[in-house]
Formats: C-alpha cells, structure tokens, sequence
C-alpha cells in the first residue's frame, strides 16, 4: 500500500527530515511495482490494482508447498505481471481444524517467495480441495463456513465483500478501458460439489484414476445459486473472460478429478456459453500436477481453450496421460502460466504460455481474440 503523510502536520527538524525521505524511498518503491494505485481500485491481496487499468499480462498457477523455496514465485515477480491468479491448492493443510488451517496459511504467508511476490502485483485467489480442508471433499466437507472464511482472511477480503456472505469463494472482477475489458471469473468447485464416483474394485481401468464419470442430472459442481450468478457474470461487456476453474474442464480422458466425471455439468457449462453468447472465453486450471493445452472445438461455440497450470513446486509423473483434447505437450515439472494480449495489434493476439522457473518454455499457442466469438 502505498503511504501517506498525515495530514495538516510539518516536518522539522532531522527526526522529521528522516521521515519525510523514508516516505519519499517507500513511494518510489511502490510506484516501481507493476500495479499503481491511481484510480479506482478493487480488493485484492498484494498490490492495489486500478480497475481502468489496461491489462496485458496476467500470470497464474496452482499447488505448492510453502514450507520448500518456490523459486516459480520469484520468477513470476520478475516477469512483472498486471496480475497473478491463485487457481488452488494454495495451502496443503488437509484438516477441519481453524487453527492448523491458519497455521498453514501463515507458512504461506512468510515464504520469501510470496512476500516477494505480494510486493509484485494484486494477487486474486479461489480454492481447492487441500485448502478447502480435505482431499477430494465436496459438499459434504463439515467445516466449510469456517474453511471459507479463513481462506478470505487470508487473501484480504475485506469484511463487508459479498464475498463472505456467499456459500462458496466464487467471485467475479472486471479490469481494464471499455473496449479493452478482462472478466476474471472465480469459481467454487467445491463447496457445493456432490460426491464423485469411485471406479470399482473389480473394473479395470483403461483411464487411470481412481474415479468414473457420473452421468446422474442431480449431481452438481457449482450449485444453483452459483450457476445463476455465473449466467450473470457471462452476460457483463468483456473482449476477454478468464474462467479461473481449479479442476480441469475440457480433459475428459483420465479418471482423476475433472468436470467431466460430472459429464452432465460439463454440458452445461458449454451450453451456458452458447447460451450467453459470451465471447472470448478462456478457461484457466490446476490440480493436477502437469500443464497441458486442452481445446475443445466439437459442440462448443467457438474453439475452448483450458490451460493447466501445475504446480508450482510439487511437480507431478511424467507419463502418456490420455488426453484426446491435447494440444502439444504436457510438462509435469515445477511451472506456471501466463497470458498475454497483445492490444496492439488489430485485432488483438492472445498468448498462451506454460513457464519453467528458469524461463523455459514448454506450453505456448498464440491466436487472434477474434477467434472466441460465437459462432452464427
């Protein structure tokens, strides 16, 4: 935050001189950061963000141990980003217990890495299951009000925000000019989500898992109230919507976690999409200890982009995972993603990338925005 002299009072003498240079050191640290509080401004953790703000990079990823280094945290900051999205797993405190799940957050809190990185950019945030407090929970997690609001505690939300009076952490924001809009949509895949199948013993699986899909249409992710708002938030002005989805979405192929083991909810997602004619959609996800591409092109409105960003710094098998939606490779090592637009260009280029801590790349795509317009 940026710092202020009080008001109506002098500076004299050396004491006060001090003071007035340490201010002037703080304000020209804090101007050098990427954000700029120059304007209206919404609650984030780490740096303020103007919401008229032109955005034009954005990074994101999911899944660390806070307790080892996270050198993808200092790389990230040097990339300098207009904004950074927590997709989940931000925490492993797997407990039902408010003090152990605070004590995990504060390991998170003191990690060089992430102090560094608050100091970066505005930093917005949903939630997974090890946050969320238990491995694989949905709806039946027993202490999730109390999980819910540690979590907003954490990330700075302030104590008037809808955002604590709503069952789940979704959330919704708008940066950026008109004509030069970004959506980022938060959901809660989680606190509302209905139980996930379990493979039988006796099944083999050709998908690996532990998990098959579950066609049944009173099996839910978001819940309704939340697929009401989401209906709302899709028919609000953006160039570009960034759906921000702990759990992958177009992946269909594996038996872990994913909307599709909830195939009816998945179609609906989509279907909502048509519904809406929301353009420029972009899904952003984790969890799953990889990064890969997945673009969906049959029944979608237009081409559908998920990009899977994970972990950070708890790097996953390298394996021949099925994926038929795959585009390119899948990388399994410490990683994170980034988003850039370039709105210079007519029209405007998106940029879809999967980083490495050292700067390698191992995920990229480019496309123009155009291309996420619903078809007639």
């Amino acid at each position: 935050m940026m710092p202020r002299r009080p008001d109506g009072g002098t500076f004299s003498g050396m004491k006060n001189l001090t003071t007035v240079l340490l201010v002037g050191v703080l304000t020209l640290a804090s101007a050098a950061c990427s954000a700029v509080d120059s304007g209206p401004s919404t609650d984030t953790a780490g740096t303020k963000l103007d919401t008229a703000r032109l955005i034009s990079r954005i990074a994101f990823g999911s899944c660390v141990d806070a307790t080892k280094p996270v050198p993808a945290f200092n790389a990230i900051a040097n990339a300098k980003p207009d904004l950074m999205i927590f997709l989940g797993d931000n925490v492993y405190a797997d407990t039902t217990d408010e003090a152990e799940l605070r004590a995990a957050y504060q390991v998170l809190a003191d990690n060089a890495g992430f102090r560094k990185l608050k100091l970066a950019c505005p930093l917005l945030a949903t939630w997974d299951d090890h946050d969320y407090g238990i491995n694989d929970a949905g709806v039946e997690h027993p202490a999730k009000a109390m999980s819910q609001q540690v979590f907003l505690d954490f990330w700075g939300i302030p104590k008037d925000s809808p955002r604590r009076a709503r069952e789940g952490v979704y959330d919704a924001q708008t940066f950026g000019p008109a004509g030069q809009r970004i959506q980022i949509i938060l959901l809660d895949t989680r606190y509302h989500r209905g139980p996930l199948t379990p493979r039988p013993k006796d099944v083999e699986s050709t998908r690996g898992g532990r998990y098959v899909p579950n066609p049944d249409p009173a099996l839910t992710i978001l819940g309704e109230a939340q697929w009401a708002w989401l209906k709302e938030q899709l028919q609000q002005p953006a160039k570009l919507r960034l759906i921000a989805s702990s759990i992958q979405v177009i992946a269909e192929d594996h038996g872990w976690e994913t909307w599709a083991m909830f195939p009816t909810e998945r179609l609906r997602l989509i279907e909502l999409i048509h519904e809406t004619k929301a353009n420029g959609v972009i899904i952003l996800s984790g969890d799953r200890h990889q990064a890969e591409l997945s673009r969906l092109d049959e029944g979608a409105p237009y081409p559908l982009y998920d990009l899977t960003a994970s972990a950070f710094n708890k790097p996953g098998l390298e394996n021949d995972e099925p994926n038929r939606h795959r585009i390119g490779k899948r990388y399994a090592q410490s990683n994170y993603g980034l988003l850039d637009i370039d709105w210079q260009t007519a029209p405007p280029i998106v940029r879809l990338k999967v980083m490495d801590p050292d700067g390698g790349v191992h995920v990229e795509h480019s496309f123009p925005l155009a291309e996420l317009t619903p078809r007639s």
